[in-house]
């Protein structure tokens, strides 16, 4: 199968990598993410061997990339005037998407890592099941399995 050009690739599914790492990594972090996963996926393009499913491929990366800011959050240091007594290895807090629910994508952040993507690819960009199972690495069953606990532990948690 010939891949397409990455110029092609970029302007086919910009918006939804873009709207993954917004909801993923929330809209502080999101313009990194975006920005490291097209890099990321720039590098490997040439090597590329399959082209049946390019956008879960490039969803792949975004999570990766996320999920490497998320790790990172821990470990960068907070500006502050003065340290609060007893506030030593306190993790700084994330950051809500200004959106028009941000306790909602604050909620859908809190999900485990499988279950926040799957909520997100399914609900938000529509993606089929047969696809979403390519992007966790899982069976169809087990995406779907991975849907409804996700948006089963938002409507238990979250109350507009």
């Amino acid at each position: 199968m010939k891949l397409p050009p990455f110029q092609a690739l970029l302007d086919d599914h910009r918006a939804d990598v873009y709207r993954y790492c917004v909801a993923i990594a929330g809209r502080a972090e999101a313009d990194d993410c975006f920005q490291e996963t097209w890099i990321a996926a720039l590098r490997a393009y040439p090597t590329l061997r399959r082209a049946d499913n390019l956008r879960a491929w490039l969803l792949r990366i975004a999570h990766n990339k996320a999920m490497d800011l998320h790790r990172s959050r821990g470990r960068r240091a907070v500006p502050v005037e003065a340290v609060p007594e007893g506030a030593a290895g306190a993790a700084p807090s994330t950051s809500a998407v200004p959106d028009e629910e941000p306790e909602l994508w604050e909620a859908v952040r809190g999900l485990p890592p499988k279950q926040r993507t799957a909520v997100f690819c399914r609900t938000v960009l529509g993606m089929p099941y047969e696809e979403l199972a390519r992007l966790l690495e899982s069976s169809e069953d087990a995406a779907r399995r991975n849907v409804f606990e996700g948006l089963r532990t938002l409507r238990q948690g979250w109350n507009p």
